[in-house]
């Protein structure tokens, strides 16, 4: 048993999460005193007091001589609390601090607290997260998606959270299978601006570098494709690199590697999916002897600290970080006064995309071959 823990606590937190976890419906009948007993290797008096609590918030019922049954959990207590919990893929690096400022702000000014979690982009920590927010007492959720392209296994979670009138907000993406509230870039459209921006300086062989495990990468993609159709410029698929998070720090370096090491058309120009991933591209560039942007134009996402801080100042697409933040959070509190007919008709915010340009870019001559 986990040390300075109550063991009576162990055993709700035990009930709870095989309730939320196995979707229990109403009326199913929940482990007995005595299994509870010999699974957990406690007095029958420490069960019912984790017992008797859960009855009191709304979990279960009791019936004598019968049993525990899940109770309806529309009937789990809802304390005036101030707390909101709010996940990230990540939480340190890139963008991330800058959202989560923007978030607290609002917060802080309404006098809520922020309970923060981050899945380093896994589904598994995600779903641990989601048992243990649920666990708690808090009062809406704000959330970025864990490979938000994907098939998704923790939508009961989110069916769990509706169910108790507790609403919540995605950030950059969304499960589509929720039909949630959603505040994010227009990705496909900055996909567009990104590639036409290219398109107009000369470039007509360009690269595309794109993450496929998440929303904002294939509507990038999209973008990309997009421009290139509008501009009667044809598509090739040896130009579009897609890579997982998994891969991140090594597909996209390698594959540019091979591209301007081997090939003899070689492109002139890259989209890249962030910054981050076009600062990393950057080594093999140089270590081929090619430079930025003389030889190679790159535009990116996010127009993060990488962008200006870097030898290479990044033409970026703008990500608007701190008033995504501010607007997921006051957002979230018009859910909040809503109650459960929040769900009834979510709110979908689309920003629209703008490019910052510095010295990454460069007009071409057309035709022009490296």
């Amino acid at each position: 048993m986990e040390e300075n823990v109550p063991k009576y606590q162990i055993v709700k937190d035990y009930i709870t999460n095989l309730i939320i976890k196995n979707n229990i419906n109403i009326d199913d009948p929940l482990p007995t005193e005595s299994e509870l007993m010999e699974k957990f290797g406690v007095s029958r008096h420490t069960v019912r007091k984790a017992l008797d609590d859960l009855e009191n918030e709304g979990w279960l019922y009791r019936k004598q001589g019968l049993g525990t049954f899940c109770a309806d959990r529309n009937s789990v207590k809802s304390y005036d609390n101030k707390n909101i919990a709010v996940i990230t893929t990540y939480i340190n690096d890139y963008i991330f601090p800058r959202i989560i400022k923007g978030i607290d702000q609002v917060l802080a000014k309404n006098g809520y607290s922020i309970l923060l979690f981050n899945t380093n982009n896994r589904i598994e920590t995600e779903m641990d997260i989601l048992e243990n927010i649920l666990a708690k007492d808090i009062r809406g959720l704000i959330i970025e998606p864990t490979k938000s392209a994907l098939p998704h296994i923790n939508l009961n979670y989110f069916d769990e959270l509706k169910s108790r009138g507790i609403p919540y907000i995605f950030i950059n993406s969304f499960y589509e299978e929720l039909n949630p509230s959603y505040i994010i870039q227009d990705d496909e459209g900055g996909g567009y601006l990104a590639t036409d921006h290219l398109i107009k300086l000369g470039h007509k062989n360009i690269i595309g570098i794109f993450k496929s495990d998440d929303n904002q990468g294939l509507n990038r993609y999209k973008g990309y494709v997009k421009a290139l159709r509008e501009h009667n410029i044809k598509i090739k698929e040896d130009n579009i690199i897609f890579y997982t998070t998994e891969e991140m720090k090594t597909k996209p370096r390698e594959k540019i590697y091979e591209i301007y090491s081997k090939w003899v058309n070689k492109p002139t120009a890259i989209v890249s999916y962030n910054d981050q991933i076009a600062m990393w591209i950057l080594d093999p560039i140089r270590e081929l002897g090619y430079s930025v942007p003389d030889d190679i134009s790159i535009v990116s996402f996010d127009d993060s600290d990488y962008a200006e801080l870097s030898n290479v100042k990044l033409t970026s697409i703008i990500h608007p970080k701190e008033e995504m933040g501010r607007l997921a959070a006051s957002t979230l509190f018009e859910l909040i006064g809503k109650g459960k007919k929040a769900f009834n008709k979510p709110v979908n915010i689309c920003i629209k995309p703008e490019i910052r340009i510095r010295n990454s870019t460069k007009e071409i001559e057309l035709e022009e071959v490296l």
